[in-house]
This record gives structure tokens, C-alpha cells and sequence, in this order.
């Protein structure tokens, strides 16, 4: 029988090691533990030892000095097999590093190796209530306790990826918060019971399909986090608030489906929703919180787009979809703003800049596809939320980025322009919020 396994995320300080306390002090069965740290001492591991009783601490399974859901992906696999043949067990949950992606994660429990003797129960996502509240619902960048300032000098950041290893730290917790099956609002002690519900409505609508539950000091019962029976790849996939405003705009308007990225990389598949694929997202009007589409078949212009997100409005708290940019016509750019941080990364081709052999494989395979007569299928088509923002001015400012009439006929190489090339090539760019 498959033993089942949670997979525990949050960002840096959220709360996941208190609450795996918790749950092994707590919880009336043998669980076993995989905990992942980046830096040299594994200090998640130590704590969670220290708390276990079990004699020689060999079921706390630790990785050091790098990523499970990257550069040691092969070793989780190895290690949690290795585990499961030497030990009884009944349980196990992995604590992800602060900088772990959860998807890449689940994929190696349901399509990996470690598929055979494990069966993956949930992911959860651990969000600290009152750093996520002043990041991104108190109207402004939380910087007055943070020593990380960014300088006019360094808002663009177009070599790649930073220390994390992949993508700026806001972006990343958004991620973390769209692929999880359970979200808990940790340290709710630290906010009001209004900033309380702000941080919950903003969550419901990053995540629609993840139920949510507040702590304090991680205490929930066991039975919240085990044997949940939630977890679902291709609704988890999927279900992202973003991907539904997406679908839902291109359904209404009927601009047929594209591959999840609009690209003509067949192995994305499509973004398709899960049963609830038809509903909008409706947050809470009384929070201010605003979900719209920005959709348009005309090239950005790579310096204006920049200058945009190197002063995003304030308020827009999450953008993220394709990006046609000028000067990249056979580049699909991925767009992802969190915050005050967007990263930009090419994400495939367009279908429009293959050969016309080539293009009508594509079509034939694809025949909803959204198709422009001159331009096929380049676009920008990004999902819009925010809180407190004008949608009509962030909409405007987006149209001055176009291109021009007269711009449409020069040359478009001759731009300026820092935005990337290669797949997995990404440029960064950071705002202040002002």
C-alpha cells in the first residue's frame, strides 16, 4: 500500500518548521520527515530531530546545499525510495526549502519514481499573514524594515536569475501560493482581524481551488494537514487565479484556447480549468480587490514596457501571461509580476514564426487556436488583480507601450533592447511602488 505524503512550502520565516512540530508532537502515528534547507547547516532538520521520538533520528531525512525540486531532484527521488525500503512508516512529509517551487516537487510523487510506494496527499502552503499583508495588501512595498532597498540603479536586472536560483522572492511566493491544494494563514496574532480577511480574500483570489485555514504558532489539528485527500495534478495545474481570468476572457470572447504558455512547445499541454473552469473570480468588492484581462495583438515596445515595470502601478499586486515584445517576434515571453517584482522569460515560440509547413501542423492540431491574419498567433494576453487600482489606467498605461503606427514600420531590431532571448532566459525588473 503507497504511504502518503504532504508537501509542506512557505516562504522563509513563514511558520512550516513550528507547524511540522507541531504535527509530530501532535499526530497519533509514525511520520516520516524529508526536510530541505540551502544553506550549509541544515538548521529545519535539526529542529525537527530535536523534536521527534524516535532514537536515532535516521527517519528526519535531510538535503543540503541546494533545491529538492531542482538540482537535487534526482536525490529526492533516490533518498524517499531508499527511505520507504529501510524503514516502517506510515506517513511522510517533505518541508521544502523557503526557495522551492511545489510543482516540480509533486510532479516526482505522481509521474517520478517515487510514484511506485508514495501517494501524494496534499500540498500546503504556509503564508506569513503579516509580511503577506504588507507586501501585498497595505497599498505599498514593506521597506521600512528591510535593509534590501532597491536602487534606481539596480531596478533592471536583465542577467538572469538572482541568489534564489531561479526568480525574484516575490514572485516565488506567489507560486507557491498557486499551486497548493491547502493554504494556512500563519502568525495571525501579528494582524488585525480586518488585515486578517484582507490577506484571506487576496488568497482565495491567487488560488480559488485551495481551501484555507489561520493559525497561530502553527497549531491546527493533524487531521487538517493528513489524509486530506485533496491533491489533484491537473487541477492544481490549472486552477491558478491568473490561468482562470485567462481562459474565462478567451472563452467569452471567443478567442478559442492556446497551449498554457501560447506557444508551439507541445509538451505544455493546455491550460484547460478543472469543474470550476466557467466561474470568474469574484473577490470581495469590499476589499478592493479587482480582477481584469489585458489583451491585444500589437508588439510592446521593449524600453516603454520596461520603463512600465520598473514603475508598476501601485495596487497591482499580480500580472502575469504572454508578452509580445517587439524585436522578439519569435520569442514567447512569459510575463510575471508580484508585487514590485516582474520577471520576464522566454517560455517558447511563437507558431507564427515556424515554417508555413510547420504552422499548419500546429492549426490542424489546434483548430480553435486564436489566429491573426498578419501577425497569427503573437499577443499579449495577461491577467490583471489588484487592489485599489484604477484596471482603466493600468489598461492605458499598458497601450502607451504599444507600438506606434509609424514604429509598426520601421525596424524593430534597432530598439533598445534587454529583454531575453534563450528559453529559461530571464530578465528582472524591480519597482518601488512610487
Amino acid at each position: 500500500m503507497s504511504v502518503p505524503v504532504t508537501i509542506l512550502c512557505g516562504e522563509l520565516g513563514a511558520g512550516k518548521t513550528t507547524l511540522l512540530s507541531r504535527l509530530l508532537e501532535e499526530a497519533d502515528r509514525e511520520i516520516a520527515v524529508l526536510v530541505n534547507d540551502v544553506g550549509a547547516v541544515n538548521v529545519d532538520a535539526d529542529l525537527v530531530e530535536a523534536r521527534t521520538d524516535l532514537s536515532t533520528g535516521e527517519e528526519v531525512l535531510a538535503l543540503e546545499n541546494g533545491c529538492i525540486c531542482c538540482s537535487l531532484g534526482g536525490e529526492l527521488s533516490r533518498s524517499v525510495i531508499q527511505l520507504w525500503k529501510e524503514h516502517d512508516f506510515e506517513y511522510l512529509v517533505v518541508e521544502a526549502s523557503g526557495v522551492g517551487e511545489p510543482e516540480p516537487i509533486a510532479r516526482q510523487f505522481v509521474r517520478g519514481p517515487a510514484g511506485g510506494p508514495y501517494d501524494l496527499d496534499a500540498v500546503v502552503t504556509v503564508v506569513d499573514a503579516r509580511r503577506f499583508h504588507d507586501r501585498f495588501t497595505a497599498g505599498e512595498h514593506d521597506v521600512a524594515n528591510s535593509s534590501e532597498a532597491t536602487s534606481p540603479a539596480e531596478t533592471l536586472r536583465p542577467q538572469g536569475p538572482d541568489e534564489t536560483g531561479s526568480q525574484p522572492l516575490e514572485n516565488l511566493l506567489l507560486e507557491q501560493v498557486e499551486f497548493c491544494d491547502l493554504l494556512v494563514v500563519n502568525k495571525c496574532d501579528l494582524v488585525s482581524d480586518e488585515e486578517r480577511e484582507r490577506v484571506v480574500s487576496l488568497l482565495e483570489t491567487l488560488q480559488p481551488r485551495a481551501d484555507v485555514v489561520t493559525s497561530e504558532y502553527g497549531a491546527l489539528e493533524p487531521e487538517t494537514i493528513l489524509d486530506s485527500g485533496r491533491f489533484d495534478l491537473e487541477a492544481a495545474a490549472k486552477s491558478a487565479g491568473w490561468k482562470r481570468v485567462i481562459e474565462t476572457d478567451a472563452d467569452e470572447h471567443g478567442t478559442g484556447e492556446t497551449n498554457e504558455h501560447g506557444t508551439a512547445d507541445p509538451g505544455h499541454g493546455h491550460s484547460h480549468g478543472d469543474e470550476h473552469e466557467h466561474e470568474h473570480v469574484h473577490p470581495p468588492e469590499r476589499y478592493g480587490i479587482e480582477v481584469d484581462t489585458y489583451h491585444r495583438r500589437r508588439p510592446l515596445h521593449p524600453k516603454r514596457f520596461l520603463a512600465f515595470l520598473a514603475d508598476a502601478p501601485e495596487g497591482l499586486i499580480r500580472a502575469k501571461g504572454l508578452c509580445w515584445i517587439a524585436g522578439r517576434e519569435r520569442q514567447a515571453i512569459t510575463m510575471s509580476l508580484a508585487g514590485t517584482e516582474t520577471s520576464l522569460e522566454v517560455t517558447g515560440r511563437w507558431i507564427a514564426s515556424l515554417s508555413e509547413e510547420r504552422q499548419e501542423q500546429y492549426r490542424e492540431q489546434q483548430p480553435d487556436l486564436s489566429w491573426d491574419e498578419r501577425w497569427g498567433d503573437r499577443e499579449t494576453r495577461l491577467a490583471l488583480i489588484g487592489r485599489d487600482v484604477n484596471m482603466a489606467a493600468v489598461k492605458s498605461r499598458l497601450d502607451d507601450c504599444l507600438l506606434s503606427d509609424d514604429e509598426l514600420d520601421v525596424e524593430w531590431s534597432t530598439f533598445e533592447n534587454p529583454t531575453p532571448t534563450g528559453m529559461d532566459e530571464t530578465t528582472t525588473v524591480s519597482s518601488d511602488g512610487e
